[in-house]
């Protein structure tokens, strides 16, 4: 690999606040803000708003689209295709 071309690599938090959820890895991004981990050390932090832990695919919690009542939603707001003839 070529020196000094590539990012610098570094420990970084990313936390989920919506799931109360947090986990180290080492990621590029920067940030100003900084927490304490369950080690003791001090870690650039960065707040996300969907992870694993809670996006619906992940957590099984999907929502069931109402789509009858859509449909009839448009019906009655541009009419029946099948009545204009």
């Amino acid at each position: 690999m070529k020196s000094r071309i590539h990012p610098v690599s570094r420990p970084v938090v990313f936390r989920d606040r919506a799931a109360d959820f947090a986990f180290l890895t080492r990621s590029t991004a920067e940030s100003e803000k900084t927490i304490e981990w369950e080690d003791g050390k001090r870690y650039p932090v960065i707040d996300v708003e969907t992870s694993s832990a809670s996006h619906p695919f992940y957590t099984g919690n999907s929502q069931v689209l109402d789509t009858a009542g859509r449909v009839e939603r448009f019906e009655r707001r541009y009419g029946d295709a099948s009545k204009r003839g």
